[in-house]
């Protein structure tokens, strides 16, 4: 690969893991909701789907879900639907009496729960397949001397998930700090209810996404 277009890329995948888009105001909510550690395995699930999406991409696998509508349409379903059930829970979700230095929720959401949370946000984002398949050709080196595209695909994809990794964890870390300023019945609802508000925006562009493409 070309050494220029990797240190472009890198910057380029810096730059896009700050910007706000729905996994890393995911991981924004979840860390001042649980916590930086909570929000640390959030982040970890989210890689892990990236890699999911990285070898679907550099399969052609993606290229089949930017080509199929419907497809296209029901893994945007799946993940509105999963949204609104996390909604659901934030909503519903209860405080802890003033004075107790915990919250409930922090004891609820489990390492492996926050890690699956991040998972299935992450594959249930079929805009993520396509972003990967605009993105990453224009990184690629062409010639006789370069990389096959499946493994320039894939040290492109372990970088881009490196990058997320290191700046999702930075929001985790920053987020969580506000985890000990709830520790107050009202703040807590009203953080709960500040989560499922955000869980049901993203459902909506989901579902939105889902109505242009089928539509």
């Amino acid at each position: 690969m070309d050494f220029s277009l990797w240190l472009a890329f890198l910057s380029a995948s810096i730059f896009l893991s700050f910007v706000p888009g729905p996994d890393n105001i995911f991981v924004l909510t979840q860390s001042a909701a649980f916590g930086f550690r909570a929000g640390f395995y959030v982040v970890t699930g989210l890689c892990t789907g990236l890699v999911f999406q990285t070898l679907c991409a550099s399969l052609g696998l993606a290229a089949v879900v930017a080509a199929s509508p419907w497809l296209f349409g029901v893994i945007c379903a799946a993940g509105a639907l999963y949204l609104l059930w996390l909604a659901w829970g934030a909503w519903h979700a209860p405080v802890s009496s003033a004075g107790s230095g915990s919250s409930p929720r922090s004891v609820s959401l489990t390492p492996a729960g926050a890690w699956r949370r991040g998972t299935i946000m992450n594959i249930t984002n079929p805009k993520v397949q396509i972003f990967f398949l605009a993105f990453f050709p224009q990184f690629l080196s062409q010639g006789s001397k370069a990389w096959p595209v499946w493994g320039q695909m894939a040290v492109l994809g372990v970088t881009f998930i490196a990058c997320t990794l290191a700046v999702f964890s930075i929001i985790a870390f920053f987020a969580g700090s506000l985890t000990a300023k709830l520790n107050n019945p009202r703040r807590q609802k009203l953080m709960n209810r500040g989560t499922a508000l955000v869980f049901v925006l993203l459902a909506s562009s989901a579902l939105w996404e889902m109505v242009q493409r089928v539509a």
